[in-house]
């Protein structure tokens, strides 16, 4: 299995790389920003660098959709895995032109109002975990795993 690991550099990478239980017997690619804290976490794996700024950045949205088409069609990943933020609106909608399953983690700062881009990812995640009941409201298909960081 080949995952894709989506998530802006800080505490959505930290949170990524928190995961190394369940990634880190597997092949995988990493998409993130080309950011001090992000070439050191992942200095041994390997990595696509993403334009940003990604929030409400119309010209960044557009060359990320770019990026992600490019590197999915090159990557074939089975899935693609993202705790936020922007970047991972193209390669969850573009996933369905590869047939690549894709798990959204809401982040845990996020009691009962969604964020952006699981607003946007919402439509299109096979698996959409969030941290809290009250987010079951926000968004009722999503499963509840409690904080799992």
């Amino acid at each position: 299995m080949k995952v894709c690991l989506v998530g802006s550099s800080g505490g959505h990478l930290t949170h990524l790389y928190l995961l190394k239980e369940y990634w880190g017997k597997r092949d995988r690619i990493w998409v993130t920003f080309d950011k001090p804290d992000a070439k050191s976490i992942l200095k041994d794996e390997k990595v696509y660098n993403c334009y940003y700024p990604t929030n409400r950045n119309f010209k960044n949205l557009v060359r990320n959709t770019f990026l992600a088409f490019k590197i999915l069609f090159k990557e074939r990943p089975d899935v693609i895995i993202s705790s936020g933020a922007a970047v991972a609106v193209p390669f969850f909608w573009l996933s369905k032109l590869f047939g690549a399953k894709t798990v959204y983690i809401e982040v845990f700062d996020r009691i009962d109002k969604s964020t952006m881009t699981g607003k946007l990812v919402y439509p299109v995640t096979d698996l959409f975990i969030v941290q809290w009941d009250e987010m079951k409201k926000v968004y009722p298909r999503a499963i509840n795993l409690g904080g799992i960081f």
